[in-house]
């Protein structure tokens, strides 16, 4: 059927256009001074132990990792993968206004409002978060287009992001958790009697299955990882933070948002779609009252702000003043808030200007103190210096079969096997998926220990029993970097009783865990 349309060439040129913007400002708007994030280099290494199921995270990112070990590992790829997923859920908010009937106006406010979000740096980071908004977003759609024409394959591509989300994070078992109400408050009520609804569940099941499975065998981890959250971070969380923060992530698209919001619940045309708006308060109620991170919620968002262009597309009909004075105020705000939203400033750069990261609670660690570098900023620095250090104790050791290095954390731990020179150098800490990592086939006779910043034990008192030489290689010193300080130990000539210490430890550690 040939396509009415006549603004579609102009349409395809302005997607086009922004998805090329999105790609490229992922990439130019990160300072060349920081390395990658300490939770990347744990992603980075399941590659090299792919399985059904990980202690910190589900399977799907060792995918991810697995591709971009295979297009060779650099940066670029790292920072490629999310800057990509970015760009589809952009591709899916403009088709959500696209189901809408919103017109170009329409497409650009909801393109211009998703760049100038917290979603843009988001999507620097090499993290299930990306994927995990995505899948939300796709859900959305996909049940919009099925509650519009009641098509079944609409209820599959629903169930396949349901499933894809679940392998990427269990995050999205909170949509579930809200969906369900608002669809059984609404008259799409009428899905459950469709057998195609019972059948995709069934797919979903069978997608994840392998997950599931592996969490049963492994005595269900995820439940010790998110006990282990609720009592080391997100018992710092307060939850009027929790909800402010979420209009501070859209703060330049908030008049966007703010439409998204209004339009579900007020404007007649979007009544039939009253179940988005239900979803979204009773999944941010389940959130604020788990004290839940404030980014979990961030998949709620790009649906609101597709629905919040397309209502005002129709009400600034013709009025190009108020037009022109929106997409100002969206991008200059946006470019006024940059140094606060994205990593464009240098570490002495953000300390001169200290009191405006202070006062909007970017220096707030989720230790609840505030420091001299946002958490993220400070968790990408001092990485390369550390693996630097790390080689010169590796080139020391002849017997490098004999050797184990452990880490005092997984970000110490995957950042040496990223960035050392030495390939399968296999860096390993009690720390995270790292616990399962340690290769103990032979008895160890020397031993690279990485502290951490704080140590106790400087000296390395503890260990000298049992080596016959410690050496310290050195510390890091690189200003800022929340591991400043931590050091690197060279022992050697290990007495034989070392390796079944280490062995009982490492279970001890799985006990616990």
């Amino acid at each position: 059927m040939k396509d009415k349309n006549p603004n579609r060439p102009a349409e395809y040129g302005c997607l086009v256009f922004f998805l090329m913007l999105k790609l490229t400002l992922s990439f130019v708007l990160v300072n060349s001074v920081y390395e990658l994030h300490r939770d990347e280099f744990l992603h980075l290494d399941q590659a090299n132990h792919l399985a059904a199921g990980f202690t910190s995270v589900p399977p799907l990112t060792s995918l991810f990792s697995w591709l971009i070990k295979a297009f060779g590992n650099g940066v670029f790829m790292v920072k490629f993968v999310p800057a990509l997923i970015g760009v589809l859920t952009l591709l899916y908010c403009w088709k959500i206004v696209d189901f809408l009937k919103g017109n170009l106006l329409a497409k650009c406010l909801v393109a211009v409002a998703f760049l100038c979000s917290s979603l843009l740096r988001l999507n620097t980071l090499y993290q299930p978060n990306s994927f995990d908004v995505l899948a939300w977003t796709a859900v959305f759609y996909y049940l919009l287009k099925y509650f519009n024409k009641n098509e079944a394959k609409y209820l599959y591509s629903f169930a396949i992001f349901v499933a894809l989300g679940f392998l990427n994070k269990y995050n999205i078992l909170f949509l579930i958790i809200g969906l369900l109400p608002a669809i059984i408050i609404t008259s799409n009520r009428k899905i459950f009697a469709d057998k195609h609804l019972y059948l995709s569940v069934l797919l979903i099941l069978v997608i994840i299955s392998p997950n599931l499975i592996w969490q049963i065998n492994h005595h269900f981890p995820v439940l010790t990882h998110m006990k282990l959250l609720q009592a080391t971070q997100l018992v710092h969380v307060k939850r009027i933070d929790f909800l402010i923060t979420q209009f501070l992530f859209f703060i330049s698209s908030i008049f966007v948002l703010l439409a998204g919001i209004g339009s579900l619940i007020f404007y007649k045309d979007f009544r039939k779609h009253g179940w988005i708006i239900l979803t979204y308060f009773i999944t941010l109620a389940v959130f604020s009252y788990f004290k839940a991170k404030d980014y979990y919620a961030l998949g709620l968002y790009p649906v609101l702000l597709a629905f919040g262009a397309v209502y005002l597309s129709r009400f600034l009909a013709k009025k190009y003043i108020l037009t022109g004075c929106l997409f100002a105020f969206n991008i200059g705000s946006f470019i006024y808030l940059l140094p606060l939203l994205m990593p464009v400033y240098s570490p002495d750069e953000i300390i001169a200007h200290h009191k405006r990261f202070e006062r909007v609670g970017a220096l707030r660690w989720e230790d609840g103190k505030n420091h001299e570098l946002p958490q993220d900023y400070a968790d990408m620095q001092g990485w390369k210096e550390l693996a630097a250090l790390v080689d010169i104790a590796y080139g020391k050791v002849k017997d490098k079969s004999t050797l184990l290095i452990r880490a005092d954390n997984y970000g110490q731990a995957g950042a040496i096997n990223y960035y050392s020179k030495y390939k399968n150098i296999n860096a390993v800490s009690y720390n995270a998926d790292y616990l399962y990592w340690f290769k103990m086939d032979k008895p160890i006779k020397n031993f690279i220990m990485i502290t951490e910043s704080k140590d106790e034990d400087p000296l390395r008192k503890r260990e000298q029993p049992y080596f016959g030489k410690i050496t310290k290689i050195g510390e890091i010193k690189t200003p800022y970097a929340r591991e400043r300080g931590a050091s690197v130990f060279l022992l050697e000539d290990a007495k034989p009783e070392v390796s079944n210490i280490i062995k009982s430890e490492i279970e001890e550690e799985k006990n616990d865990h």
